[in-house]
């Protein structure tokens, strides 16, 4: 029985035993096993996380077992990985971190090509139930955040960031004289390219001007994105995708024929770095994409060796991957294992990647590609690093490499300052409107010679210095339609219009507008008529209406000053009250005119009357003047004062015939159609129709009304309301990559002075509107003008009247006083008489009879007296 157990035993051992090896194989991915004891600091569980169906995470997987089974041959320690895939999804990634802690206890975790893989990995250790020590996490992502990521203590970047690629992306760029770049880049990868692209390209002269990001995953989706950018001129554009996505928009791009000379693809080291895992078929359908590559050395012994083992061990693993090359992936994947198992967990944080100052630039040409470096604070050169003699060869600039890296294609011939539009197929087209109604605008006639057109004007003339900023050729096409069908003609006949065309909502649908190079608003014109004819009451206008009554109050307050003083002196002036009100205001108005110094008795009137004359004369002849000045100078205002008032005319309007305006009439002021009349071609067909009638206004933009007022300034004028619309400005295709460019060349053609120079040459049309510009309110004299005057005057009379009041009190007291003094004598006079009547009674005897008759005779008449 005992035997019988032993066998039953061995038998189950033999059973059981693959069914062990089997599920820790699938467990763990090695052969190796998990030691019982040993040293705990030791990083013996590794973690590997990684997307097993891409190239990136196959690498990374051969790689690293590549590694552990040197370090266990070494060290005769064992080291086991634990594999999870991440299915390059931030989601799964997390999910793989958080078993491979709670279900293996893991002390490292290596993977993340992706920084939302990476990222996602790290919260997922962060939030995690530790029961031991927390575990290391070594990225792989070269794509980081701006700022360090220190909220995680156990992060470490065991790879350097892409930062020195995008470098040498923006140092290609410069080095080739090429400023406006369009990205294409794939939302699904990694958005932080925009900002690190951005950031490289402050420090140099290029700049992003266009941003596609977008989830391409249709053909259709390519041939519209595509379409976009066929428009384009100085096509630069860098491909920012997966590999599978880039090439399949570059062979698209080739067959819309937007490759080759005229065009440049650049391609980051997310396509590039995978450029060894693809066949020779699919690198010559990339013929002339230039890529910049992550660089590592590959011809140093250790490399050959691990290359030799990769290649068998990759081939054996992945029997259906044809190209079995070791990448940047393997080698940084294999580079982190084998540091990771020389640190313990208490110094890993020692470890930091060797910053990479080299990057990889290829061309694609034929079945391969040729490559060509550069290197930080170097420059450029053809070789890195002489395998036997370590000669290095630098340059700033790529003068001397081109040849080594496009040796057929013809394109770098201009090397520093090369123009990718410089070819005659590849000249902007620019449309120009051949029947503008004002030629001081645009004008196109025919050489009679060459029976070439000719173009002059003043949008021409801006147009050109716009475009020799920029340093861009174009071709000058005539166009014989309308404005709308001008417009509508980009970009299947034009890739840009330049003429006086105005800036309106509508138009954006189709085209992109510069900013305004003219003033922008709608004019209203209209026939002039005289602003005295109708006028009964002008012999008021020279004066405000403060000014005159003040100037009545002053008068007759003068008047009446004088006619106080005067009133004794004069019988003229006395009378019942109406007479003497009268007297006032006749006075009030003949002291304006004259002086009667002759007439006046008192020294205050003649003060009062002086002072006001003088103040009289300086009025009158104000007044004169102004009057004048009025009747003698041509003084216009429009015939029709407002939109409300051609409506309720039932008035027909004008405007140019094909521009815009006609349906802003109709559609937005609501004009009958049948009262818009846009058939008029000519400058004089407007003024005959306005003479006659037939329109009682017209609409044009200000600068073409400029133009109109300056030929008609005697005839129409303006309505005075401006309809605030858009002005002239450039239209390019929709999405031109160098719009900023060109308003920016607009902003410097005006602020050196041009714009200004061209304006008087061709569009000098103020000076004639200014002149006849009719008067306002204020060039009517009013107070402000005299008030000093006024005061004057009114204070001398009030002066002269309160002397005369008080001369006159005090004549008054004069006279009482005299009066006293009069009765006083009167009185004694009458005592000393009967005084002397009783002396005479005493003489009366003596004298004779006959003088007593004759005394009291003469006493009678003293008496009398």
């Amino acid at each position: 029985m005992h035997k019988f157990n032993t066998y039953l035993m061995l038998s189950l051992v033999v059973f059981l035993f693959p069914c062990l090896l089997l599920q820790a194989t699938l467990t763990t991915g090695s052969l190796t096993t998990v030691p019982e004891d040993g040293n705990e600091t030791r990083i013996d569980r590794i973690g590997v996380i990684f997307d097993k169906t891409s190239r990136a995470g196959k690498e990374a997987k051969v790689a690293i077992e590549i590694a552990i089974e040197d370090f266990n041959n070494e060290t005769n320690q064992h080291s086991v990985l634990y594999y999870k895939t991440s299915r390059s999804k931030a989601a799964h990634a997390a999910i793989a971190a958080k078993e491979l802690i709670d279900e293996h206890k893991v002390k490292a975790i290596v993977g993340g090509h992706t920084w939302e893989e990476a990222s996602a990995i790290a919260e997922a250790i962060s939030e995690a139930n530790h029961d031991h020590d927390i575990p290391m996490f070594l990225s792989l992502a070269t794509k980081t955040p701006l700022q360090e990521p220190d909220q995680w203590p156990f992060f470490i970047k065991a790879v350097p960031t892409q930062s020195t690629q995008i470098t040498a992306l923006a140092a290609i760029l410069q080095s080739l004289g090429m400023h406006q770049v369009t990205l294409i880049y794939e939302t699904s990868s990694s958005a932080s390219i925009i900002s690190n692209l951005s950031r490289a390209f402050r420090k140099t002269s290029s700049e992003l001007t266009n941003i596609y990001g977008s989830q391409l995953t249709k053909s259709s989706s390519l041939d519209e994105e595509l379409e976009l950018l066929k428009k384009q001129q100085r096509k630069v554009f860098v491909v920012h995708t997966s590999l599978e996505l880039g090439v399949r928009l570059f062979q698209e791009a080739k067959k819309m024929e937007m490759t080759g000379d005229g065009y440049l693809w650049i391609t980051t080291n997310q396509i590039t770095d995978l450029f060894h895992s693809i066949n020779s078929t699919v690198i010559s359908s990339l013929k002339g994409m230039v890529g910049v590559k992550t660089y590592f050395p590959q011809n140093n012994p250790e490399f050959l060796d691990f290359k030799k083992r990769f290649r068998q061990k990759f081939q054996s693993n992945y029997p259906e991957e044809h190209q079995d090359e070791p990448g940047i992936f393997a080698l940084q994947a294999y580079n982190a294992a084998k540091q990771l198992e020389k640190y313990s967990l208490e110094s890993v944080h020692q470890w930091k990647p060797v910053p990479a100052t080299t990057a990889e630039i290829v061309y694609v040409h034929g079945k391969g590609y040729h490559s060509v470096y550069w290197t930080e604070g170097s420059g450029f050169s053809e070789r890195i690093e002489d395998d036997i003699s370590g000669v290095k060869n630098y340059t700033d600039y790529m003068d001397n490499v081109g040849q080594a890296l496009w040796p057929v294609q013809p394109w770098y011939a201009d090397r520093r300052r090369r123009n990718l539009a410089e070819t005659s197929k590849n000249l902007m087209k620019v449309g120009f409107p051949a029947k503008s109604l004002f030629e001081q605008f645009v004008k196109v006639e025919n050489d009679s010679q060459t029976n070439e057109p000719i173009f002059s004007g003043f949008v021409v003339e801006v147009f050109d210095e716009v475009m020799r900023k920029m340093n861009i050729p174009y071709e000058r096409i005539p166009f014989y339609g309308s404005y709308d069908e001008l417009i509508k003609a980009i970009p299947s006949k034009f890739d840009a219009v330049a003429g006086d065309v105005t800036i309106i909502e509508e138009r954006y649908e189709s085209v992109d507008f510069t900013q305004p190079y003219t003033e922008s608003g709608l004019e209203i014109i209209v026939p002039v008529r005289s602003r005295l004819s109708n006028q009964a009451w002008l012999f008021l206008k020279p004066f405000t209406g403060k000014m005159w009554w003040l100037i009545g109050a002053v008068t007759l307050y003068n008047s009446f000053i004088i006619w106080l003083i005067e009133r004794n002196h004069n019988e003229d002036l006395r009378g019942s009250i109406v007479t003497k009100i009268g007297i006032i205001i006749w006075l009030a108005f003949t002291t304006l005119f004259t002086l009667r110094g002759d007439k006046l008795h008192s020294n205050l009137s003649r003060m009062a009357l002086v002072v006001w004359l003088f103040v009289a004369l300086i009025i009158t002849q104000s007044y004169t003047a102004s009057l004048a000045s009025m009747l003698t100078a041509q003084r216009l205002e429009p015939s029709i004062t407002s939109i409300a008032m051609l409506k309720n005319m039932n008035a027909k309007v004008g405007s140019c015939n094909g521009s815009f305006v006609g349906e802003y009439l109709t559609d937005v002021l609501y004009f009958p159609h049948n009262k818009v009349n846009n058939t008029y071609n000519s400058t004089q067909g407007y003024a005959e129709a306005l003479n006659s009638g037939e329109i009682a206004a017209i609409f044009l933009d200000v600068p073409v009304a400029k133009l109109f007022l300056a030929q008609y300034c005697k005839s129409f004028i303006r309505m005075g309301e401006t309809i605030k619309v858009g002005g002239f400005g450039f239209a390019f295709v929709r999405g031109y990559d160098r719009l900023s460019e060109a308003n920016r060349a607009l902003l410097n053609v005006s602020e050196n002075g041009t714009l200004k120079k061209l304006e008087d040459t061709y569009l000098k049309s103020e000076k004639c509107v200014d002149e006849e510009s009719s008067p306002d309110k204020d060039e009517r004299l009013n107070i402000h003008s005299f008030w000093v005057l006024f005061i004057l005057t009114g204070g001398t009379s009030t002066v002269a009247f309160a002397f005369y009041v008080i001369i006159s009190i005090r004549e008054f007291r004069r006279s009482n006083q005299d009066q006293i003094h009069l009765l006083k004598l009167i009185s004694f006079m009458k005592d000393w008489k009967r005084h002397m009547r009783r002396s005479s009674s005493i003489v009366v005897n003596v004298e004779s009879a006959r003088h007593t008759r004759n005394i009291d005779q003469y006493q009678d008449d003293i008496d009398d007296s």
